[in-house]
């Protein structure tokens, strides 16, 4: 039975909204619709996602009356590896985002065990109700040939010396030696056969057969880590998501991996323990303590607050968290997000991340594997420290916000380390200052970035000088990707997608 007259999607491409939006057209549920989305994306964001990256997906399935998370971000690779970390292929890029710049590592020793294949799978197999194949079409077609526009150009641009690497990828990206550009029709016709393989056989070739076999054998010539042993053992796990009150509404993120579920709810813990603001959004006094407060989660997350263990820990210590409030008082990626919320009441939120891409591609499939290993925010011990098989760090955080047991939004981002900062401000404009939700996702914001304040141009000449007067400030000339792209859905009621990063939403009538 239905519980609204309408399913809603909001993603960063209107091709993949259109894909989930035409399975739930046929019935499917907000988990096929977000299964096809995500392969859909693979094809359509390929400088943003990819089938050899890393996901996290939070999940409300009105069927099992249940919350779930499913973790499928990447493994630390190195099972069986004859190759060692010094010796490996790894080396920096730049790349240039106008207003500032971020260093990123490539390079087959920058691969981690890929994790999305599998968890579009296993999220289709426990909770979808179409055949595979119906999912995956979507996604085929668009494989077989689309027209790239403008934002996908612009992030392929960025990322000009990742996707012409190799061979592989010149022939796919610069064939004829021209560059893609907006406009050039991306047709990727070995992601077409693999996709028809998929049908067939499932992951099999992917993590246990002939392709995995191939990767090892690349990987071990060229100086990477990946074996065949990490593919075969990598995993799905499901997991409780983490719970965080916020004002009367219960916030649930992503736990581990994803450092950035913790900071997000210490973040709206901190700021729902405060009375509701008096003061209006924008404004100076707003931007003064959104940087006090961003101040004081960096602290914090300095000090060790960086898993829900460790946030359930201060949050029971009733002088650290007295001791936070102080100290806010005195201060006076290439990652995309698909948020689907269906009739039934079924609402599923999924990040997925291919990093910038580490420049190899699996043999024969046009997947270009992630560079995980090379960001140095996933890293904090650093780099190639962690041992074979474990689950990485991830800022993503897909989240659900509850009010009486009732999912009233489905929100998530990309943006490498920006990801909890654009949820939280989203938030506390829909929450905290009754914003509407497309006018609060079109806001402009602002980073912490060490001891400078990146700040979007639209707020005022006021606001602006009042918070110069507390920290430097770095004001962009427009609104930028760098600030992270939240897609969000109001179930029923509506969706609002990111402008910074080709925003779609598409609503199905029952």
């Amino acid at each position: 039975m239905s519980m609204y007259d309408r399913s809603i999607v909001a993603s960063g491409h209107s091709l993949v909204s259109r894909a989930a939006g035409t399975v739930l057209e046929q019935g499917g549920n907000a988990f096929d619709a977000v299964v096809a989305a995500g392969f859909a994306a693979a094809v359509a964001e390929p400088a943003l996602t990819s089938l050899g990256g890393g996901g996290l997906m939070l999940g409300h399935s009105e069927d099992r009356g249940e919350n779930i998370f499913f973790d499928f971000f990447v493994d630390t690779p190195g099972r069986c590896s004859k190759s060692k970390a010094g010796e490996a292929d790894f080396f920096p890029v730049t790349v240039d985002f106008s207003g500032s710049t971020q260093v990123f590592n490539i390079g087959l020793g920058s691969v981690a065990v890929p994790g999305v294949l599998k968890g579009l799978l296993h999220i289709h197999k426990q909770l979808g109700r179409m055949g595979l194949r119906d999912v995956i079409t979507p996604a085929r077609e668009l494989a077989l040939g689309h027209v790239l526009n403008n934002q996908q150009a612009h992030f392929l641009h960025l990322l000009y010396p990742i996707m012409t690497l190799t061979e592989r990828g010149r022939r796919l990206y610069e064939s004829g030696g021209r560059y893609i550009e907006e406009g050039d029709t991306l047709i990727n016709t070995q992601t077409v056969d693999f996709f028809d393989q998929l049908c067939l056989e499932g992951d099999e070739s992917f993590y246990r057969g002939e392709i995995a076999s191939k990767i090892d054998s690349e990987m071990e010539n060229g100086g990477g880590l990946l074996t065949a042993e990490d593919l075969s053992a990598f995993q799905v796990l499901e997991k409780a998501p983490l719970s965080i009150p916020f004002r009367d509404y219960q916030f649930l993120t992503s736990p581990d991996p994803s450092m950035g579920g913790t900071l997000i709810g210490l973040a709206l813990f901190l700021s729902g323990s405060e009375k509701i603001p008096d003061y209006k959004w924008g404004s100076g006094e707003y931007l003064v303590k959104s940087v006090a407060l961003m101040k004081e989660v960096e602290r914090l997350r300095s000090a060790g607050i960086t898993s829900p263990s460790a946030l359930q820990t201060l949050l029971a210590d009733g002088k650290a968290v007295a001791a936070a409030k102080k100290n806010m008082r005195l201060f006076s990626r290439g990652t995309t997000h698909i948020s689907v919320a269906d009739s039934w009441g079924n609402c599923a939120s999924m990040t997925c991340s291919n990093g910038e891409g580490s420049g190899y591609f699996a043999p024969g499939t046009g997947i270009m594997l992630n560079n995980m290993m090379g960001e140095d925010d996933l890293h904090p011990g650093g780099f190639h420290s962690g041992e074979p098989g474990e689950r990485v760090y991830s800022m993503m955080s897909p989240s659900l916000l509850l009010l009486d047991d009732q999912v009233r939004l489905v929100i998530g981002s990309g943006g490498s380390k920006r990801i909890r900062t654009a949820i939280s401000q989203v938030l506390s404009q829909v929450v905290d200052f009754n914003r509407p939700l497309q006018d609060a996702v079109d806001a402009p914001r602002l980073y912490l970035d060490e001891d400078c304040l990146q700040l979007e141009p639209g707020f005022s000449d006021a606001a602006v000088k009042s918070v110069k007067n507390v920290i430097p400030v770095n004001l962009w000339d427009q609104q930028n990707v760098y600030f992270g792209g939240v897609h969000a859905v109001i179930p029923g009621v509506e969706g609002a997608g990111d402008n910074r990063r080709g925003g779609s939403v598409v609503i199905v009538s029952k």
